[in-house]
């Protein structure tokens, strides 16, 4: 008898496995219905955020999979995972895009029902923050458990795992760079500069976070490398 594909084997709610194993009927409800809403764009503005989130989650876990990889000295594993989740934090950056499509004062209706609701409260990038510091404490003791000079990797060349563990770093750093200038840009198109956030917060404290760096030894060897470079600290960009 041949089998028949039509059928929903896994447990769960919806009508194949599909929506079973996405769990699609409990996604689909977690946005405010029709009746619900107090503008239409609140989906625009729930399903940036919330996708946001998911893509959190897997980049965090896999920059928590690389940190085991390094204590382990598994440099390889731990670079192509902090790749994987670069492209994470590069996929949420260019979501935002969608967001220059949602009228700065129709945003004014949607605020009235975000109460205290902030951006600083993102579970997603709390956790980002605190595996990428805790990146650093590892990163950092390796090179120092292992004499390892960054100038001298770097001139080296390219090829060694040490150097591509560092540049993916770096990227990953830049990353979360990169989407703090596009989200804060994104904002003030939105409510403005000058203004106070739901938190209470001031939008302009945004700006001063674009230049945190989460591995500064890795940013500070750029500067040591043009120092002891041909033309030295003169030369120009």
């Amino acid at each position: 008898m041949a089998k028949d594909y039509s059928v929903a084997v896994l447990p769960g709610d919806g009508d194949s496995d599909y929506e079973r194993y996405m769990r699609t009927e409990t996604l689909l409800s977690l946005q405010r219905n029709p009746r619900e809403m107090v503008h239409r764009d609140e989906l625009l503005f729930q399903t940036v955020h919330q996708s946001t989130e998911l893509w959190l989650k897997l980049a965090s876990s896999d920059a928590e999979e690389a940190g085991r990889a390094l204590t382990s000295g598994e440099l390889d594993s731990a670079t192509r995972l902090l790749a994987r989740g670069s492209r994470c934090l590069q996929s949420i950056t260019e979501q935002l895009d969608i967001m220059r499509f949602l009228s700065p004062w129709d945003f004014q209706t949607i605020r009235t029902v975000l109460g205290n609701g902030s951006g600083f409260e993102s579970p997603g990038w709390e956790s980002v923050r605190a595996v990428s510091k805790s990146l650093n404490v590892t990163f950092s003791d390796m090179v120092e458990r292992k004499g390892i000079n960054l100038v001298e990797v770097y001139q080296r060349g390219e090829g060694t795992p040490f150097y591509l563990l560092a540049e993916a770093l770096v990227d990953w750093d830049e990353r979360i760079s990169i989407w703090r200038v596009s989200h804060y840009k994104m904002a003030t198109r939105i409510i403005g500069h000058q203004v106070v956030g739901t938190k209470g917060t001031p939008v302009d404290v945004l700006a001063k976070l674009i230049n945190h760096k989460f591995f500064p030894e890795l940013w500070r060897v750029r500067t040591e490398l043009t120092a002891v470079g041909p033309m030295g600290l003169g030369a120009e960009v």
